[in-house]
């Protein structure tokens, strides 16, 4: 039976600080050599997830921004990207215009991954988009106000759970689009992700059963945005700071991320 191993990253199998530990690369590089299939599935971007990742030895297509895109890090191309179409995008950008929100809009275009933005308000928007920049390298465009195209992927927006609320039931209500809507990891703010109905950290993982030949999938998450995830996949492990409504979606519950959970479930039940 083929089998592969597919973990969250923030929350999950980072550490609280956002790194990937010593002890947690070692143990799943030496697991990879002995057969390992693993991988990640994430809403961050290829600019941040890339480098963090960097000590692992990802021998399987990993999973970007909720499901948008599926990347070879390998081979440092984009396999599959599901794209907003353009009266939905509009439908979107009008929602985000009518609740006063602004957020990040993303684009692939020839392979290229870039951030547009109106403004930078508030300063968690701008902290975010200097950290990316600075760090990763993370292009971000400013625009007098964004426009529909086809090249359109994904909406992000960090603020108060209150601000945001409104909006997200007003997004839930649009055909053709489909949303995240959970407490960031690091704060006590919340994230507000739009993207093509087509995308989700499930189709992903379809895509890499089918495309692959995986028979069992094993998926390793803690916030609300690894429920989908959860639903195809044949075992699901909540970390031991996951939510609660993850923890009791799963099938078992791991040490924390603090203590390297995802690592220690894999030493011991990896055969």
């Amino acid at each position: 039976m083929k089998k592969l191993f597919v973990s969250d990253l923030d929350g999950t199998l980072l550490s609280p600080d956002g790194i990937i530990t010593d002890y947690t690369a070692e143990t799943i590089n030496s697991l990879v050599k002995s057969g390992l299939n693993f991988t990640f599935a994430t809403a961050r971007s290829v600019y941040s997830a890339k480098p963090i990742t960097g000590k692992l030895d990802i021998n399987v297509p990993c999973i970007l921004m909720n499901g948008v895109s599926v990347y070879d890090l390998k081979t440092g191309r984009y396999i599959r990207n599901e794209f907003i179409p353009k009266e939905v995008s509009q439908e979107i950008i009008e929602s985000f215009e009518r609740h006063n929100v602004p957020c990040f809009m993303y684009k692939i275009n020839r392979d290229i991954l870039s951030a547009h933005y109106t403004e930078l308000t508030p300063s968690v928007m701008r902290s975010f988009a200097e950290e990316r920049k600075n760090k990763y390298g993370k292009p971000f465009i400013h625009c007098e106000r964004f426009a529909a195209d086809c090249d359109i992927v994904y909406f992000t927006v960090t603020d108060d759970h209150e601000k945001l609320l409104p909006l997200e039931r007003e997004i839930s209500g649009i055909e053709g689009a489909c949303h995240a809507f959970y407490s960031d990891t690091y704060t006590d703010k919340w994230y507000l992700e739009v993207f093509s109905a087509k995308a989700s950290k499930a189709n992903g993982i379809k895509f890499l059963r089918e495309e692959y030949g995986f028979d069992y999938v094993t998926a390793f998450g803690d916030n609300f945005n690894d429920l989908p995830m959860f639903e195809v996949s044949d075992y699901r492990v909540a970390v031991g700071n996951a939510a609660r409504q993850v923890k009791e979606t799963a099938d078992f519950t791991a040490e924390p991320n603090s203590c390297d959970g995802v690592a220690k479930w894999l030493l011991y039940n990896f055969t």
